[in-house]
């Protein structure tokens, strides 16, 4: 039986408790984390954060046509 399988067979009710568990984990971990990084001493510095910066893909819009941009043929 697949792990798919066993989470189907179980009561909705306990799916739904499964569910939100999994994500108040989730929800606590996400507010944790800042006070955790900090107590272990691994808060990035400035530098750190300049490398980012530099490897980080940059997104530009460009505005399209009126027409969708596309050559259909029709003439």
């Amino acid at each position: 039986m697949s792990l798919w399988q066993a989470y189907r067979n179980l009561q909705p009710r306990t799916r739904l408790l499964l569910g939100l568990g999994l994500m108040g984990w989730a929800g606590l971990g996400i507010l944790v984390s800042d006070q955790a990084e900090k107590a272990f001493g691994m808060v990035p510095s400035e530098k750190d954060r300049e490398e980012l910066e530099k490897v980080v893909p940059r997104v530009r819009f460009v505005e399209r046509e009126e027409d969708g941009g596309e050559d259909r043929g029709e003439e």
